[in-house]
């Protein structure tokens, strides 16, 4: 039984035209009516980390709102766990975390540790239940070092941690992550994402996320939801997805020399700078193995790489698919 259920969802958004004159104004009141979203089902099982991808007004936070409980849909069916997000908030609340990017659910002016004692007696957290899951929080997150900082004063990588904390210590049992690595350098986001992969791991904590960082669904994301224009156009697996829409491989040859290297194989593009040629091939038509002998007889290999398509480059290809 599925444990997400989006089921028929669609959402309106309502603008009031803009006309001239007060009086066109306050009598005709015409309005334009933008579909977000278009009829999106998929589900999701327990345990498991969704991905929903998509381009600026794809529809992801308009569902992820949903999700939430933030925004009542025009029509369709949520349920998580059995509730339904904005019919049964002071039930649902308490069953999920979320952290949504720059928004923050602490405290500015207060000590990091506050923010956590006031979260605690707002979910009503027993006592023992919130001192072993802050332990836990603060060793997985290595927040020991600035519990007692304020949050004005913690830098965005502390605090993205301390909101992750804030997220989890009522041990919600699914996670919403909208943005979740936005502005943060390298170091923060390795280890958000660790702690992310950590928790739906060993904790089985269900994880919805949403991100325009390629490198936060490839680490994280084993199935993708895309959408396009508010409609789902593929809901999959990651790489089933790179195979579908950009099945390509890249093998890179570093040459011994500048040699010129010409292949008889039509179906294969070459492209060389000095002593670096790239070969793009496709592997369901092209043995790699072959390519790579043809290489080797002809010309001296020093060294030698093979790459799959980046995810970016099919999200592209795929864009450009449903433009055409």
């Amino acid at each position: 039984m599925a444990f997400v259920t989006v089921d028929s969802l669609v959402k309106e958004f309502r603008r009031p035209k803009r006309q001239e004159g007060f009086l066109k104004r306050l009598l005709n009141r015409e309005y334009t009516v933008t579909r977000a979203v278009d009829d999106v089902s998929f589900s999701v099982h327990e345990g498991e980390l969704l991905a929903l991808l998509g381009g600026n007004g794809a529809g992801k936070s308009t569902i992820m709102k949903a999700l939430t409980g933030v925004l009542t849909p025009t029509s369709g069916m949520v349920e998580v766990a059995g509730l339904t997000p904005w019919r049964h908030r002071r039930a649902y609340v308490p069953r999920i975390g979320a952290v949504f990017g720059q928004r923050s659910a602490l405290w500015w002016d207060l000590p990091l540790i506050d923010s956590f004692k006031i979260i605690k007696r707002l979910y009503e957290i027993p006592t023992e239940v919130y001192a072993d899951n802050l332990a836990r929080l603060v060793e997985l997150l290595d927040m020991d070092s600035f519990l007692r900082t304020p949050v004005r004063s913690l830098s965005l990588g502390q605090r993205m941690r301390g909101e992750f904390a804030a997220a989890l210590i009522h041990e919600p049992s699914i996670l919403f992550l909208d943005e979740p690595t936005v502005g943060l350098d390298i170091v923060a986001k390795r280890q958000i994402r660790a702690f992310v992969a950590e928790i739906n791991r060993t904790k089985k904590v269900t994880v919805i996320l949403t991100s325009h960082d390629i490198d936060d669904i490839e680490n994280l994301a084993e199935r993708v939801v895309l959408l396009d224009e508010g409609v789902v156009a593929y809901d999959g697996d990651l790489h089933e997805l790179k195979t579908r829409y950009a099945p390509h491989r890249i093998l890179t040859v570093r040459l011994a020399d500048e040699s010129a290297v010409t292949l008889r194989r039509a179906e294969v593009g070459v492209r060389q700078d000095g002593s670096v040629v790239e070969v793009r091939f496709d592997p369901t038509t092209v043995a790699t193995s072959d390519l790579i002998d043809e290489i080797n007889r002809h010309y001296k290999i020093a060294d030698i790489t093979i790459t799959d398509t980046e995810l970016e480059d099919v999200l592209a290809r795929f864009y450009s698919r449903a433009d055409g």
